[in-house]
Formats: C-alpha cells, structure tokens, sequence
C-alpha cells in the first residue's frame, strides 16, 4: 500500500509502499479516504518526544481519518465490511497516554490502509450528511472542542478569550461559544480577521487581550507562558489550556484563578457520535502523492482551520 512514511527519526518522510496492515482479534482493518494533520505528526517523527516516546520505523503518522471497513478481526461486532466510518487514533507508541478504557490505538492514518482497535468511542459510523472531507478534519478538533464545552460549562453572557483561535480546535470551539451566548474575543492574524467575525467572535490581536475576561481558552500556547492572559481574567475566573506541560500555580501566580488542562483521554466528555454534529474549517487540501508537501506546510506555515489529505482509491 502506499503511505506516507518516517524511515527514522528526522524531517525526511516520504510517500513509499508497505504492506497492507491487517487486523487482529477486537481490530478493523479500513481503507482510507481522507486524513488531517495534528501538531503529533509532526513532532513525533522529527524526535521531538524521542526520549520519552520510542518510535518503531517505519513509521506512518496520522491520527485522525475517514474511510470504509474492509476486514474485521476476531470478536468484532459493531462495523462490518463495507461500513463508513471516521474517528481519532493514537499511534501504539504513545499507548502510555491513551486512556485506560478502550483505548483508541492505529498504525498511522495517512496511508491506503490502516488497523484500528474496534470497541472505542473514538470511532463511529460516518453520517452521511457528513461528507468524507470533513469527517476526516473534525475528529480530534471535535473532540476537544466539545471536551472544553463539556467543563466549562455554561458561558452565557460571560467575556471569554480564545488564544490560538485560528487553528482546528479554535475554529471548531468558536460558533459554540457563540452559540451559547458568550461575548468572546479570538487571536486572529489580519488574514484571519474575516474568519474569526464571521464564526461569531471580535479579532483581537495576540497580546491585545481585554482586561476583566471570564474565562480563557488557551489552545496553542504552552501552559508555562500564559501569565500575561492570566493577568486579564477578573477574579475567580477559570483558564482552560489544551497544551503542555500540565498547569502549575507557578505559572500564572494567581490562586484565585481555576487553572486546568483540559484532556479527555476516555471519551467520557462527548465520543465521536456527538463530533458528527460539528463543523470545522478546513483551510487547505492535498492528496496523499503531496503528503510531504502538505506535511512540510503544516510545520512552517500559518494554518487556518484543518489541513486534509485525500487519498483517493
């Protein structure tokens, strides 16, 4: 099958042939239609979490996916072959992370084929008002973004700063935050300006946050760098962050402030049936012949919203 591979650790991948994965008992085996692009498949293959995470080459990055069921292994009951389905999967590398409840584990999504584990939430039968190209871009923005609906809770008539809104979880969160009556202000870029008005929120730019916010949504800055944004939350008020490392009180130097990393790892805040009745933005395109392509944009380009990746049969 062709697949976009890491032969080692470094920023050389390639699109190359390897055999066609197959499953084992409690595993789907699927082909792929489309996939997008996270920080992880990235960072992962160039070795940046090389001593905390061992790679196996070759290795195929790709965590989130659409396509259809074209075997099922031993014990397998809920897809059969020929269903649609989408989702979010880890590499087995980062088994550690997962959660301890039917852990959602791939070999890599940006590949012809993949192998899945069955019984997990992170996985669902695709709709089929949902076409594949979104499938593939919501599942780990969808999740995240219902994750920090679902603690945060109610926002209505709350002020609210979304850091990092033009990436695939800000444009996923920001018409929910809108929708729930929140007045909130998202970095934007001056490209981005347009697109973040029209999702519901006022484009600030980044550093140029109001004083007296509710809450912060904190989704791409790392969480020892966000002592200027907590300074502009009124007393009481609560930070959320996507990012590492975990939140400490030093960071922020303010114990009145609820500091949490939001991180659903067993899909208890919302599965991938809830993602299916999301929308996201997806900013770019590409086929799998253009993976690197699309890899290497990802890693040194401004992204808006998702990048996808068709692979076509």
């Amino acid at each position: 099958m062709k697949a976009l591979i890491a032969r080692g650790y470094g920023p050389i991948l390639e699109v190359g042939e390897l055999p066609v994965p197959q499953p084992g008992p409690g595993q789907i085996q699927a082909r792929i239609h489309a996939a997008s692009l996270n920080a992880a498949d990235v960072r992962l293959p160039r070795g940046d979490f090389r001593d905390h995470v061992r790679l196996d080459f070759p290795h195929v990055p790709g965590n989130d996916f659409a396509g259809t069921v074209t075997a099922v292994g031993e014990g397998v009951t809920a897809y059969g072959t020929g269903a649609e389905i989408f989702g979010h999967a880890i590499p087995r590398a980062l088994r550690h992370m997962a959660g301890s409840k039917n852990p959602s584990m791939t070999i890599g999504t940006l590949a012809e084929y993949a192998v899945f584990e069955a019984n997990t939430p992170f996985l669902a039968h695709r709709p089929t008002s949902l076409n594949i190209g979104m499938a593939a871009a919501l599942p780990t923005a969808g999740l995240t973004a219902n994750a920090l609906m679902a603690t945060a809770g109610s926002v209505g008539g709350e002020r609210l700063l979304v850091i990092g809104a033009t990436g695939g979880v800000g444009v996923t969160v920001l018409p929910l935050l809108a929708r729930a009556g929140a007045r909130v202000f998202a970095t934007a870029t001056d490209t981005d300006r347009d697109l973040i008005a029209g999702l519901g929120a006022t484009p600030i730019a980044y550093g140029d946050y109001p004083d007296g916010v509710d809450t912060v949504f904190n989704l791409v800055l790392p969480s020892d760098q966000l002592a200027d944004a907590a300074a502009r939350i009124r007393p009481g008020g609560r930070l959320y962050t996507i990012t590492f490392p975990p939140p400490g009180p030093s960071f922020i130097n303010r114990d009145d402030v609820r500091f949490e990393l939001v991180l659903d790892v067993d899909g208890t805040l919302g599965g991938m049936a809830e993602v299916a009745r999301l929308t996201t933005t997806i900013g770019a395109e590409y086929t799998l012949d253009d993976g690197v392509r699309a890899l290497t944009s990802f890693a040194d380009r401004h992204t808006t919203g998702k990048v996808v990746v068709k692979i076509p049969c």
